[in-house]
């Protein structure tokens, strides 16, 4: 377990030694005696945050409402600025599903969560209060990401695929970086325009437009994290201009770019999920076009 230092946040981080066997699943470890307040800051994947240790994670979510514990949440958590994460001697794994796998792992559309933070007792019943007992009875992080990994591969191989039409698009948007043209989606995957458009919201939590806002902003944010100038961050990921840039990331995160370059949230990526950037191939593959389930990785426990 590495310490991150930002600011004045302190936190243990741990990362697998071996990729999950499900391609779309990244997994860390976080270990926080105390966690002051930190916005949540978009990012396009569905988060499930699982935890087990003797404090509980808070999020002060918009209207007053909070949730504590196990969570999960659709693409784009914290739009606006309007999430919080709190509380102390936290452990916990976080797990970023890419869009196309959450349905079958969570056994509901990301857009079933309508953009809120839910409880994952709500979602999964007795299952998450069985995870949480586990991941407390092992003592170490790599057991820990085994048993977790060991968990989503069986919730995916028994949920249901997304269509690959939906699953080609998103691909299309991410390995761009949000500089894929969406009115030409449905052209190249052979669909109408609404075809495509319902089925990717119905399937994915967001539609493309959505998708592609999400996307190019996540790339430039982390490009202001690690120091670039606002000028030429703008310009190369697709904005018509800096100002442009400044209106996505006030609508995102409810700040200034400024402000987002120095976000802790952002700034522990680095440690936490060193590998992100282009998607994994298998959702995309030729499995998948033919509706079969890409075979998974053996691991072993």
């Amino acid at each position: 377990m590495r310490t991150f230092v930002h600011g004045g946040a302190a936190w243990g981080v741990a990362c697998p030694r071996r990729p999950s066997r499900v391609a779309g699943v990244t997994m860390a470890g976080f270990s926080a005696r105390g966690l002051g307040t930190v916005r949540m800051v978009p990012h396009p994947a569905v988060t499930l945050l699982l935890e087990f240790g003797a404090g509980s994670p808070v999020l002060d979510c918009a209207a007053g409402q909070q949730q504590r514990g196990s969570i999960v949440a659709g693409p784009g958590l914290g739009s606006g600025g309007a999430i919080r994460a709190r509380g102390e001697n936290i452990e916990c794994v976080q797990v970023r599903l890419s869009p196309v796998i959450a349905r079958a792992v969570l056994g509901a559309s990301p857009a079933d969560l309508d953009g809120a933070v839910v409880s994952l007792g709500d979602l999964w019943g007795r299952e998450a209060s069985r995870i949480r007992e586990q991941l407390g009875d092992v003592s170490s992080w790599q057991d820990r990401f085994a048993l977790t990994d060991a968990l989503l591969a069986r919730r995916y191989e028994a949920g249901p695929l997304v269509d690959p039409e939906v699953a080609w698009a998103w691909h299309r948007i991410a390995v761009s970086r949000g500089l894929a043209r969406v009115d030409g989606l449905a052209a190249e995957v052979g669909w109408s325009r609404k075809r495509l458009w319902s089925r990717f919201r119905s399937q994915l939590g967001l539609p493309p437009k959505r998708a592609v806002k999400l996307v190019r902003f996540d790339h430039a944010a982390h490009r202001l994290v690690a120091g670039e100038g606002a000028a030429q961050v703008a310009a190369d990921a697709g904005y018509a201009d800096q100002s442009h840039m400044h209106r996505d990331v006030m609508a995102f995160t409810g700040v200034t770019p400024a402000t987002v370059a120095g976000e802790p949230f952002l700034a522990v990526d680095d440690i936490a999920w060193p590998s992100r950037g282009t998607p994994a191939k298998p959702h995309v593959s030729r499995d998948l076009r033919l509706g079969r389930r890409p075979e998974a990785r053996r691991l072993t426990l």
